[in-house]
């Protein structure tokens, strides 16, 4: 049964007192429509459906695809707090009381897959909780540490860090969300300035709509805040360094993809594809056209053809790709992890890297 301590489900005192500084002060009706158009409250996404058939939410899962698993995380249902003790309810979604019962609004404190726990989050920390990723640089080397770095091992498969892992990025070095190559550092948490620091500073708290007009306050000159950026270096080697760095990051998630597909073939022998929109997401390119096609991005042709030094990259690809906005997460993070896999796989096959720019 949930505490007493939990504030009136839809208080709109408790609603608009979340409110970022930089939101007109809504209607509750208008709070409460935002929510439902918002991905937290999509009843009917994957996000929360995925175990209907099962009839509940395990509990690895349900912290974040449940407000009774969130609640149960937090401690407000009289169980342990930082874990989840029973399964969730399905068809549950990140409810208002999520965010507003006490033990959410003291929350300050939040442990990542690596073990680290970073502190002083305070209104972010909720939000940290589920987009954090559920893997790391520790479990790539557990899985990896003593294979041969170029040999296929059936012992390997690929390592997903997961989904909407804004906060990995964000904290970067500190909690080893991306692989991180031994020998080489790595930008640390992302500090922006005092009033864009904090996930609801950027995103309205029940809509996740990015409030722009900050942004173009300070980076003046552009009129779209994809065209942002503060390092002008040609990092991707396309000899361009006109856009924003979101385009940078493009430019060298892509080379990576190239340096994969290559290694992929000519070093574990079997070419590999990727498709964002399928799990595991990297399948074996049957027919060795370079793409995905129909009947090939499906679980049972998965990629198996791994290497440690395949899978680190790999791993790496795959955490740019799961934060679209690691251009405004943490971009020097973004691109050192994208640089590193590239130079890393060009010890084994030929990449062209004497464009490329780290950071």
């Amino acid at each position: 049964m949930l505490k007493r301590r939990l504030l009136p489900t839809l208080a709109a005192s408790a609603l608009l007192s979340a409110l970022p500084a930089f939101a007109e002060t809504p209607s509750l009706s208008e709070i409460t429509e935002a929510w439902l158009n918002d991905p937290h409250g999509q009843y009917r996404s994957e996000s929360f459906t995925h175990w209907n058939e099962d009839g509940e939410i395990p509990t690895h899962c349900a912290a974040c695809h449940s407000e009774t698993g969130f609640l149960d995380w937090l401690g407000a249902d009289d169980t342990a707090a930082l874990s989840v003790e029973h399964p969730a309810t399905i068809n549950t979604v990140i409810g208002c009381a999520s965010c507003h019962v006490s033990e959410a609004e003291a929350l300050d404190a939040v442990p990542f897959p690596s073990g680290v726990t970073v502190d002083g989050l305070d209104t972010s920390a909720t939000c940290t909780l589920c987009h954090q990723g559920r893997s790391s640089t520790d479990a790539v080397v557990a899985a990896t540490d003593t294979l041969d770095p170029d040999t296929v091992s059936a012992d390997l498969s690929f390592i997903n860090i997961h989904y909407g892992v804004a906060a990995a990025v964000m904290q970067g070095a500190e909690t080893r969300g991306g692989f991180q190559y031994d020998g080489a550092s790595y930008a640390g948490a992302f500090r922006h300035v005092p009033s864009a620091n904090s996930c609801v500073d950027c995103h309205a708290p029940h809509s996740t709509e990015v409030a722009t007009e900050g942004c173009l306050d300070c980076h003046q000159g552009v009129d779209d805040i994809t065209a942002i950026r503060t390092q002008h270096e040609d990092f991707d080697g396309d000899g361009r360094s006109d856009g924003g760095i979101k385009d940078e990051i493009a430019g060298m998630h892509a080379v990576l993809y190239t340096a994969i597909q290559a290694y992929a073939s000519e070093v574990a022998g079997a070419p590999i594809g990727y498709d964002a929109s399928a799990y595991p997401y990297f399948f074996a390119d049957t027919d060795g056209n370079g793409t995905i096609d129909d009947g090939e991005g499906i679980y049972p042709n998965q990629y198996k053809s791994w290497t440690p030094r395949l899978l680190k990259a790999a791993y790496n690809y795959q955490v740019v790709s799961k934060d679209g906005g690691a251009w405004a997460h943490n971009p020097r993070y973004a691109l050192q992890l994208l640089h590193d896999s590239i130079l890393d796989l060009s010890e084994a096959v030929e990449v062209e890297t004497g464009g490329l720019g780290r950071p």
